[in-house]
This record gives C-alpha cells, sequence and structure tokens, in this order.
C-alpha cells in the first residue's frame, strides 16, 4: 500500500504492519525490504509510555477484539481499538492542536496501514473515512489543509500567511469557477507584493487558526481518484520534504522519503507546533509512534536474529 505523506513525491509502500504476530520469537521468514535508516534506531530519543503491555501481548500471541472477536496482534484495525491482551488504560492518549481526517481507498486493505494508529492513540481528534464517503469542506476551506505533494503545495512554516489570505480574500471559497478547476491544474498561490507586509503584519496569532488537516491514505495509482474528488479541491496543500522512513515495508527503488501515514501525521504535527505554534517541542507527540516504534524494533531484531543486518 503506497501512503500519501509529507515528502515529495510523498508515498510510501505501507504494508500490514501487524505482520510481527507470525512469528514472534524471530520473524525469520519475513521478507521484508530494510531501508537504510535501520542501520541505527532513530526512534530511540522519542519521549514514549512504556511499552510493557506491548511486550506481555507479543508474547501471548494473537487476542481477540472486544467488539468483533476477530483474531488480531495488539489491536483490530477494523474496530480501531485494541484486542483484549492490550487494556486500553494501559495505551497513552495524545491530545492534538486540530483535528485530522484520513481518506482511505476502499481498495485498501485495513490491515496494511498504519492510519489505524493515529485513530487508537488520538481517538479523539482523528477520523478515518472510506473513499468515497467523506465530508465537505468547502465552507471550511479556509482553516483546513490537505498533505498532498503537489505543484501547489506549500511548507509548513507558510500556513499561516496562505489560510489568512483565503480568510481575507475567499480565495476560491465564492469563485464557482475556481472551485469547479481541479486544485492540480489552478495558479500556484503566490502572495501578491502589495499585500505581503499587510498579511503579514495580521497573521500573528490568527496563523493558529488551521483547524483540521487531511490525510489520503491510498497507493499512488488510486491518489489521482481522491485528490481530483471536486469536495477537495481548492484546499490548501502541503508537504514536508526533509524526512526520511523507518518504515520496515519501505519500497524498494523507491527513496526513503516515502513516509508511512503515521509518520507523516508525526512529522507535520512537530513541525507545525514549533513553526505555528511557535512553541517549544518537548516530545508532545511522540506517543503517536507508539506502536510503530514497537514495531520497528520488533523487526529489526528479528533480522538481526536471522542474520539479515
Amino acid at each position: 500500500q503506497l501512503t500519501m505523506s509529507l515528502n515529495s513525491p510523498t508515498l510510501v509502500n505501507e504494508e500490514n504492519s501487524q505482520e510481527p504476530e507470525k512469528n514472534s520469537e524471530c520473524l525469520g521468514s519475513v521478507e521484508w525490504q530494510t531501508p537504510s535508516s535501520f542501520q541505527d534506531n532513530p526512534l530511540q530519543q522519542l519521549h514514549l509510555a512504556s511499552q510493557e503491555v506491548l511486550e506481555k501481548a507479543k508474547k501471548s500471541g494473537r487476542s481477540k477484539c472486544p467488539r468483533c472477536s476477530s483474531s488480531r496482534m495488539f489491536y483490530c484495525y477494523t474496530c480501531f481499538v485494541p484486542v483484549e491482551t492490550v487494556p486500553t488504560k494501559e495505551i497513552p492518549t495524545v491530545k492534538l492542536p486540530l483535528k485530522i481526517d484520513i481518506i482511505k481507498h476502499p481498495n485498501e486493505t485495513d490491515g496494511k496501514s498504519t492510519a489505524v494508529h493515529a485513530k487508537l492513540l488520538a481517538p479523539d481528534d482523528v477520523t478515518i473515512y472510506k473513499y468515497p464517503c467523506i465530508p465537505e469542506y468547502e465552507e471550511k476551506r479556509h482553516e483546513i489543509a490537505l498533505i498532498f505533494p503537489g505543484p501547489n503545495s506549500v511548507s509548513v512554516k507558510d500556513i499561516a500567511f496562505h489560510l489568512q489570505k483565503y480568510a481575507k480574500k475567499g480565495t476560491c471559497a465564492n469563485d464557482n469557477d475556481c472551485s469547479r478547476e481541479p486544485f492540480l491544474k489552478q495558479a500556484k498561490l503566490e502572495p501578491e507584493e502589495e499585500d505581503l507586509n499587510e498579511c503579514i503584519s495580521t497573521t500573528g496569532n490568527e496563523g493558529t487558526r488551521l483547524k483540521k488537516i487531511i490525510f489520503i491514505d491510498s497507493t499512488w495509482n488510486q491518489t489521482n481518484k481522491i485528490i481530483t474528488d471536486e469536495r477537495l479541491q481548492g484546499l490548501l496543500q502541503i508537504e514536508l520534504k526533509t524526512r526520511k522512513t523507518c518504515f520496515w515495508r519501505h519500497q524498494k527503488g523507491k527513496p526513503d522519503t516515502y513516509l508511512s501515514t503515521i509518520e507523516a501525521i508525526y512529522y507535520f504535527l512537530v513541525d507545525y507546533h514549533q513553526e505555528i505554534l511557535k512553541e517549544n517541542y518537548k516530545g508532545q507527540y511522540d506517543n503517536l509512534l507508539f506502536f510503530f516504534s514497537f514495531m520497528y524494533t520488533l523487526i529489526k531484531n528479528a533480522k538481526c536474529c536471522a542474520g539479515k543486518e
């Protein structure tokens, strides 16, 4: 599964993150492509809650989902809840500074995406939609942004300026012709020089007006159908260009800037916290990688055990 991320051309081969359940002792039979970042553990500096509950669940093996009774490892990726051997009270909860919508393509296998991690760890702030059942965003364009590496995308630090222009001038909001034009074909939003100083002087705290961010969880071939949906037209597009993936199912021959969904969400929030909220980052969102980092270490150790590293 190729998942939209924040890099350009930000997609990742996001395979079954629950594969570790097949062999909790060594996992030597699992054939994954390992990114170069596996040489070290770039996740070791994260401020995470105790993962002892996951260690115990790993030793116990698969368990039932408390809702659908399906056999799962760690969590149920269809019900978005931990399994019986992973008590909810022992799973950290992360409070996000804005709401997140994740749009999944209907043909994607639920168990192959890390998007569910976000829902499990930030249940009050994350909603997962299965395309084409997505909300109407038109009336809220001035406070919503879409993570997509298109020709019109801007950096995180430029969010405040561009959303201010949306609010000030109603960019595309009341222009029927502009609204109907596919966003990928629109002229790139550039600040008009005469309004630059005025906009900058009025952004300030208003720059935090961003209230929702949208992520697309889809293969590259399926992305076009979603990104050209009329309900997503005219939204500010954002990308992040400097992050590298630690994902264990990294697609061979693809850049290491192809992020998994949960990595994209995490790195965006870290940059948003620093660039837009203008606050020092002290690990507030690190627990979004609670499951991801555990699986990373599990598979890394399995490869060592199998003599593949």
